[in-house]
């Protein structure tokens, strides 16, 4: 059956680094009702993030940062262990986008990626679809230290870590982000580790 929507009103509430909505819309429901609902929606940008693997030293690159909202939710959980990731600019590839970021974030040059999936994050909420990959690096594409742009107030630690060492931190609950948890659990899946 196809999703029946209709008189959808768009009213904006906060207009910063992405907008925040409030939409009405009439809903039609499995026993044919329509209903007048509103919801909140935060419109931002899609996003893309990669997991870089090294299989002759059976390591990954991630990345440390503050993270506001986490923070909120939990002071102790302010500091986030992530894969490397960017919001996609104008005109850009998700490819482009993660080649970008991870020269930026982690400061190596990688010459491709192998795009995994594409995932909402948070579909009840926010328009961002996230594009996953996996890269394979070596220690001659390093470029520079990395850490992010001072522009956009980034201060990311770069952390090389065994991937043993990057499973333990997800089976005890370090590691929280849902993009690097899902990452880590496919790479996991495929080198049978």
């Amino acid at each position: 059956m196809p999703i029946q929507v209709k008189d959808i009103d768009k009213h904006i509430l906060s207009n910063g680094w992405a907008t925040l909505h409030r939409i009405d819309f009439s809903f039609q429901f499995k026993n044919k009702e329509w209903k007048r609902v509103s919801r909140e929606v935060y419109n931002r940008k899609d996003a893309a993030c990669v997991l870089l693997y090294n299989p002759e030293r059976n390591c990954v690159i991630l990345t440390k940062q503050f993270r506001m909202p986490a923070y909120l939710n939990t002071k102790e959980e302010g500091m986030s262990i992530e894969v490397c990731a960017g919001l996609i600019d104008e005109g850009e590839s998700p490819l482009e986008a993660v080649l970008r970021e991870t020269e930026e974030e982690v400061g190596y040059r990688v010459p491709k990626a192998k795009k995994i999936m594409e995932i909402y994050m948070s579909p009840g909420a926010i328009t961002e679809k996230t594009h996953l990959f996996i890269a394979e690096y070596t220690p001659d594409m390093k470029v520079n230290a990395g850490g992010g742009l001072e522009s956009e107030n980034e201060e990311i630690e770069v952390l090389e870590l065994p991937l043993d060492d990057a499973l333990q931190l997800l089976q005890t609950n370090v590691i929280k982000d849902a993009k690097t948890v899902i990452l880590l659990q496919y790479l996991k899946s495929q080198s049978a580790v």
